[in-house]
Parts: C-alpha cells; structure tokens; sequence
C-alpha cells in the first residue's frame, strides 16, 4: 500500500507516530485484519506491529477481536477525533491541576530563587531578543505588562486593537486597580466600539498618522515591532525586546511629548 508522506504528517495531529500512522491506515482500508496481513501491506515490520497495535488499542483507535488469529477491527474516523479530543481535553485539565499545584509550592521557590541569583550574572547587554510568529510576541509581551509596577504604554495599530483588548484587558485591569498608570495610544481611524472598551479600563488618545506599534514598561524596558500587522502574516510579525533602561527612558522621553501635545 502507498501512503503520500505528507498525508502521514498529517495524522500526527492525531496524536500518531509513523506506525501507528500506517497500521491504522491500512486497517481502515481493510476493515478488519490480523497483525501479519496489516505489517505485510503497511510496511510496518512483523516485530513491531503487534506493540503499535497494542498502542493504538490503547488510544482508542481499534478494536481487538476475540478468536484465533486475533483480528483487529477499525474505529470510525470520525468516532476516533471525539475519542482523541476528550483526550486532549482530560490531559489539559490534568496539567493545569498540578501546574496550578505549583503556585506558592516549595519547588516553584526554589525555582525562583535561582532564577533570581541567577539574573545578576546577566551582562546588561545580554538583556534583549527578537521574537517571530503573533503568538510568541504576544506572550512576550503579556508577561511585560503582567509584571508593570509603575507604568505601561501601548501603541497599537488599527487592527491590533481589538486583538489587543482580547489579550491584554484582563491584566491591564488589575494594574489599573493597584495604582499602574496604563496609557494606550489608538489611531484616529480605530473604530468607535474598540476605543470605548479600552477607554473604559485605561487612558486612552488617539493618532492620526503612524504605523509604529510599541510597549514600554517602567521606562526600562521596550517591545518594538518590526512589521506592518496589516501587510504580513500573523507568523511573520516580528518584534524586538530590549530592557536598557537609559535608552528606554529617552525613547519613552519622545513618546511624552506626543501623548501631552494631543488634545491641547
């Protein structure tokens, strides 16, 4: 039997490894089948194929027959994605329970114990990184403005504003509320609804001309997007992270000028 590679890789969504991948395959295409007949057609070596059966049993994607020879018996596809999704859903339950666990344990402690001693051997210089894909500059810059003890400003796009209030309002809440000054700067063109919600939880001014999109945190430390969010693909969007205090300051020096001249 001849199975394209690439739609192997895709049954790694499943949760499958290469056997597993080619010996369901070929149970599907026969139905019902013993482990000799499936490794002679799978190209899965006898040795091996009753183990990958095992694990697939296992997962939920076949059914062991009882007689002699034992025969195997396939899982409707579409009965097998709810089997895999109940999976993945009990699993994230299970992680986020003892993740959850961790908060004020001994181990997370010491962890942060020597996450501490060990920043004071990070050369100043080595306080930077550049990050690619949406999601990784958003978590980057989440954690920014989750650890804010004086101040945060955020320019945004047009079209990063909604997405923005959808990651960062939550958080941005709770610094306003612990006395964090939050200025927001939107452009002109941003649609009325999305600068209201924003307003409602923090300063908000509006621009008229710039594609700039930046986060400054306690004027020491800077997130600046390299990228037009309106012109490349979500996992091109790039951004750059420096925590350089005297730079920030001038660059946040700039930033106050524009803020205090609108609107006068």
């Amino acid at each position: 039997m001849i199975i394209q590679k690439d739609f192997l890789n895709k049954l790694k969504d499943f949760g499958l490894n290469s056997y597993e991948s080619k010996l369901w395959i070929a149970l599907l295409s026969r139905g019902v089948s013993t482990a000799g007949e499936l490794s002679d057609i799978s190209n899965v070596p006898r040795s091996r194929a009753y183990d990958v059966l095992e694990s697939l049993e296992k997962k939920g994607f076949i059914i062991v027959k009882i007689g002699k020879p034992i025969k195997y018996l396939a899982v409707p596809p579409a009965e097998v994605v709810e089997r895999v999704k109940k999976k993945v859903v009990e699993e994230a339950d299970q992680r986020n329970q003892i993740l959850s666990q961790l908060n004020g344990s001994e181990l997370l402690g010491e962890l942060n114990v020597l996450h501490t001693e060990g920043i004071k051997l990070v050369d100043p210089t080595d306080k930077s990184g550049s990050f690619r894909g949406r999601q990784k500059v958003h978590e980057h810059l989440t954690t920014m403005v989750k650890n804010a003890k004086k101040s945060v400003t955020l320019m945004l796009s047009k079209d990063g504003v909604e997405r923005k209030f959808e990651l960062l309002s939550a958080p941005i809440k709770k610094l306003v509320k612990a006395g964090v000054d939050v200025r927001i700067f939107v452009p002109s063109s941003t649609p009325k609804e999305a600068v209201e919600n924003f307003s409602k939880i923090a300063n908000v001014k509006q621009y008229k001309n710039s594609n700039a999109r930046f986060c400054v945190v306690d004027d020491k430390e800077l997130l600046l997007y390299l990228t037009d969010d309106t012109k490349v693909h979500k996992s091109y969007d790039c951004a750059v992270w420096v925590e350089a205090p005297y730079f920030v300051e001038y660059f946040s020096a700039l930033f106050d000028k524009e803020w205090k001249g609108i609107g006068k």
